[in-house]
């Protein structure tokens, strides 16, 4: 088999002619004046393809050597169940409302490789790249049949001008998908990895924030981050996500002297939450940024608005409550 044969049931788009036969399939009764079925049903749901869901499996490190051989640098398990790397743009001196943004704010690329019962492996990640690096980076992910599933913004009034994507593959090729990246990131300034700070202390009141929020949180490289992820088992298609693999809530703390915060945040919702989570976030001061999705196929269906908000970090925390509250989350670890 070829490369590029190799590569083919990693792109999200492999099912379309079978698609398009089954939606020929379901309006030929209606063409021929017969009754329609109660109901169609998308193709990639269990019930569509008479099998029932793929559960992630555990993984350790040493199974994706390969992998970290291939991305040019080590990653870490997540949950035990995904491997996830890390490619923050170090290289970038980004800033958004007057604020110098740190890269583990909101500038912290990654993605995460994740094995299946059949097998099979999936591949999800967010990837920040400039205005010019976009289309390259689009193209070569085109090239090594990796998915795009969204092409958005985390920040207000940025300079220099930067992009969100979110990819998305599956496939029994996770090599194939390894090196697609790699050249995708070749494309780009991503600088090579520095050993992390860790940085332990904030001049935050890390306490207060938990207590506000509900959560305990951790430091990231000087950033104060708390996490949570849905309560529901989120799908892809047939494919059960581990709890937080693209559908996690962050709230994250840049400190800026005296207590005082800059938060990048993002929020998991489904669709009857959208719009009391809105409607919290503004009530909070917060600036929204984005309303949009991050995957094609996942069941329940998820929106993530990113907000922006400065101010005393405990304060801003205990005004951004009701923004969780509305939505059926838990903390996550």
């Amino acid at each position: 088999m070829t490369a590029e044969g190799r590569q083919q049931d990693s792109y999200p788009h492999a099912g379309a002619p079978r698609r398009r036969v089954l939606a020929a399939a379901a309006l030929a009764p209606m063409l021929a004046g017969a009754p329609s079925p109660a109901r169609a049903l998308p193709t990639g749901t269990a019930e569509a393809n008479g099998h029932g869901l793929i559960k992630p499996v555990s993984t350790a490190r040493s199974h994706w050597k390969s992998v970290a051989k291939t991305l040019g640098r080590a990653g870490d398990m997540k949950r035990k169940m995904m491997y996830h790397t890390a490619f923050p743009r170090r290289d970038l001196r980004v800033h958004s409302r007057h604020v110098a943004v740190k890269p583990e704010l909101a500038l912290g690329s990654h993605v995460s490789f994740v094995r299946y019962a059949d097998k099979s492996t999936m591949v999800m990640g967010d990837v920040v790249v400039t205005e010019h690096e976009l289309q390259p980076f689009i193209d070569a992910l085109h090239e090594h049949r990796i998915g795009l599933t969204a092409i958005h913004k985390h920040l207000l009034s940025q300079s220099p001008h930067i992009w969100w994507i979110h990819i998305h593959a599956h496939g029994h090729h996770p090599m194939a998908v390894a090196r697609g990246l790699r050249a995708a990131f070749d494309l780009t300034s991503t600088p090579p990895p520095l050993p992390s700070t860790r940085r332990q202390h904030v001049d935050l009141d890390t306490e207060r924030i938990d207590a506000a929020l509900g959560a305990k949180g951790s430091v990231d490289d000087g950033i104060y981050k708390c996490i949570f992820v849905r309560r529901e088992t989120i799908t892809d298609g047939r494919l059960v996500l581990p709890p937080g693999l693209g559908s996690t809530s962050a709230f994250n703390f840049q400190p800026l002297g005296g207590g005082r915060a800059a938060i990048s945040g993002d929020c998991a919702m489904i669709a009857k939450e959208v719009q009391d989570v809105l409607t919290a976030l503004r009530r909070a001061g917060a600036e929204l940024v984005e309303l949009h999705n991050h995957g094609l196929t996942d069941e329940p269906r998820l929106f993530f608005v990113h907000f922006w908000a400065v101010g005393d970090g405990a304060r801003l925390a205990r005004a951004l409550r009701p923004a969780v509250d509305a939505t059926n989350v838990v903390p996550a670890g």
